[in-house]
């Protein structure tokens, strides 16, 4: 990983000095708009709309409109001279219980790794913190904004999640929370035992991004000349079926796949056993064989001794 940002974390008169990753990235499958025809790449030329010239980066400047329309034109000068305090520092502005926090505020997730000669400080604050099950409220610039965040142990290391202000989370207004809905007893019942049935420990790695593995098959496929086979759409429960029965088959559905799941396990179990089992066998089958092989050595060999005390017993008759 390469670093985005150098600052300090500001915390009381103890500073410590970090550096700034980004903790996420997107997989999407990355396109390019090209002529249907001929494949070639579509560009775009910056044009000014008052004169038509195409105009370079280098003359262009951000604007901001006016409901008149009027636009204030606004300069890297402009920008450079606003008063950001924590430009290079992470300011730790109080602790809080992480359940106190709606996720709803977090943003952006980046990953703190301490300079060399800030390891020691690092360490003890995020030992101090993790042990006492808070987040540190911070205030941090990036990218010339400001915003609100939170610092929280992840694996031995500092998570930075930056926050949205509190303006910026949308209030909820919708009709139906206006209107008198009527829920029966038995449906609340069904839907608990629904959350119930399908309550398990969250494992990340259990999920996949089916809808990007569909679409790299689709991309594999026109390179390689091959027909693009569509998989069968799974069944939908009719749109008018009775909220009560839904629940009812959802948790029936719901306990299927865990048996299924167990017995899965078991067969696995079993097949292993059988497994062993007729390995053991055959082995003994092998071994008896040997035996029946060395029984029939020795039945030979004495067959043999006795013919041979025969024939002499023989010539011994003839001498006298």
């Amino acid at each position: 990983m390469r670093s985005i940002w150098k600052g300090a974390i500001s915390f009381g008169l103890v500073t410590i000095p970090v550096k700034l990753y980004s903790a996420t990235e997107q997989r999407d499958v990355a396109f390019h708009q090209v002529h249907r025809e001929d494949g070639g790449r579509i560009k775009y030329k910056r044009v000014c709309t008052v004169d038509g010239d195409e105009v370079p980066y280098s003359d262009i400047a951000k604007g901001y409109e006016l409901p008149s329309g009027e636009m204030v034109v606004l300069t890297d000068e402009d920008f450079a001279d606003l008063p950001l305090s924590t430009s290079r520092r992470i300011d730790v502005l109080q602790f809080t219980p992480l359940e106190q926090v709606d996720p709803i505020y977090f943003n952006k997730t980046y990953y703190l790794e301490p300079d060399a000669q800030g390891v020691k400080p690092y360490v003890l604050l995020r030992d101090a913190l993790e042990d006492s099950d808070k987040v540190a409220v911070v205030k941090v610039a990036l990218r010339q904004r400001e915003s609100l965040g939170t610092l929280r142990v992840r694996d031995g290391v500092f998570v930075l999640e930056t926050m949205l202000w509190p303006d910026e989370v949308r209030e909820t207004d919708f009709p139906f929370m206006e209107e008198d809905v009527d829920v029966r007893p038995q449906e609340l019942q069904m839907a608990s035992s629904l959350i119930d049935t399908m309550t398990s420990d969250f494992d990340p790695g259990e999920y996949k991004d089916a809808y990007r593995e569909a679409l790299e098959s689709v991309i594999q496929a026109k390179v390689e000349g091959r027909e693009v086979v569509s998989p069968e759409a799974p069944e939908e429960a009719p749109a008018g079926a009775d909220l009560l029965s839904a629940l009812r088959a959802s948790v029936e559905a719901a306990k299927k796949g865990r048996t299924d799941k167990g017995d899965g396990a078991e067969r696995k179990t079993a097949g292993s056993a059988k497994a062993g089992s007729r390995a053991g066998k055959d082995g003994a089958a092998k071994s008896g064989r040997g035996t029946g092989g060395a029984k029939a050595g020795t039945k030979t060999g004495t067959k043999k001794t006795a013919d041979t005390k025969a024939k002499a017993k023989s010539g011994t008759r003839k001498t006298a």
